[in-house]
């Protein structure tokens, strides 16, 4: 077994793990953290660890050392690159941009810089429509959950929860995690040989590992914040809801075809379409201020989107003009 990895590639895989992992608990396991709070973080941390052990390895097995499911396997549009210093820079400014609680799009902050114009455009397309179609099943989904199950689970808020939802809420978290992963491993895995070796491949699950357990030991990190400005996410009901509406909406892009895509935007999208419909029902809060906080958060997506096509763009030109 060898351990052929080069300086800069290790640094920005170190950069892109726990970049992405912190970015994406947002959208992926902050739910679960918020309606868990009585749980200690370590056994959250079991479970969710478990699952990305579990998800690496049978990856791993089955693409022949890939990881990223297939989602970089087009060369045309992702081809390998000898990964150079300014390669390492757009996770290093995600990561700087997630302490401020910014919920970025991973996939085009971190891919944008290794694919071609092509592999640019499939995903700017797949990823608006991801966005536009959680949106809308967002809204409908609400529209008919506000005025029954969602009134309910407000007007029983302080009782006792029936048990079951504990057992619903972790699977479905755990449906979600183990679908997002294999959508996003391409985001974190595209520093390294699209062929890991056994040491390889598990030395770095194993940094993956360790990242996502100062995530749990931090509540989630300072993007957070933005999930809690949301209605009911701290209902353990509520959010076996969200998650698993989001798992499903994913699991179906993924499925739809191997192009990678901003998991942020159907997020976003589908938090959208569940705000302004509970909003626009239950009149918690007036119109404007709920599109108020829909536009400020798909304003901090497409802000993403702006510093990561001027990265992309911009770092290649720069490094042939230093050197």
């Amino acid at each position: 077994m060898t351990f052929d990895i080069s300086f800069f590639a290790f640094i920005g895989f170190l950069f892109a793990a726990y970049a992405v992992v912190a970015n994406d608990a947002l959208q992926t396991l902050g739910t679960f953290i918020n309606s868990n709070k009585h749980v200690h973080w370590i056994a959250l941390y079991a479970f969710a660890v478990s699952i990305l052990i579990y998800i690496f390895a049978y990856g791993w097995v089955q693409n022949g050392g890939d990881p990223s499911y297939g989602r970089l396997a087009n060369t045309a549009k992702y081809p390998p690159m000898d990964v150079q210093w300014y390669h390492t820079l757009p996770p290093l400014v995600l990561l700087i941009i997630t302490r401020f609680g910014v919920p970025v799009s991973t996939s085009f902050m971190v891919l944008t810089i290794f694919a071609t114009g092509a592999g640019l455009q499939s995903m700017l397309t797949k990823s608006l429509i991801g966005y536009g179609v959680a949106f809308a099943a967002g809204a409908v989904i609400y529209a008919i959950l506000t005025p029954t199950l969602e009134r309910f689970f407000k007007n029983t808020a302080d009782q006792a929860k029936n048990p079951i939802w504990v057992v619903l809420q972790w699977t479905s978290t755990g449906y979600l995690w183990s679908v997002w992963l294999m959508q996003d491993f391409a985001n974190i895995f595209v520093f390294l040989p699209r062929e890991l070796s056994l040491l390889e491949g598990f030395g770095a699950m194993g940094v993956m590992a360790a990242l996502l357990a100062i995530t749990f030991a931090t509540d989630g990190g300072p993007v957070q914040k933005i999930l809690k400005s949301k209605s009911a996410v701290t209902d353990i009901r509520s959010a076996t809801i969200v998650d698993f509406t989001y798992a499903t909406l994913l699991f179906y892009f993924k499925e739809l075809n191997d192009i990678p895509k901003s998991t942020t935007r159907v997020f976003l999208g589908l938090m959208a379409g569940r705000e302004v419909m509970i909003a626009s029902i239950d009149k918690i809060r007036s119109r404007g201020a709920t599109f108020q906080i829909v536009f400020s958060d798909a304003g901090k997506a497409f802000f993403g989107l702006v510093i990561s096509v001027i990265l992309a763009l911009g770092l290649p030109r720069l490094a042939a003009m230093a050197g």
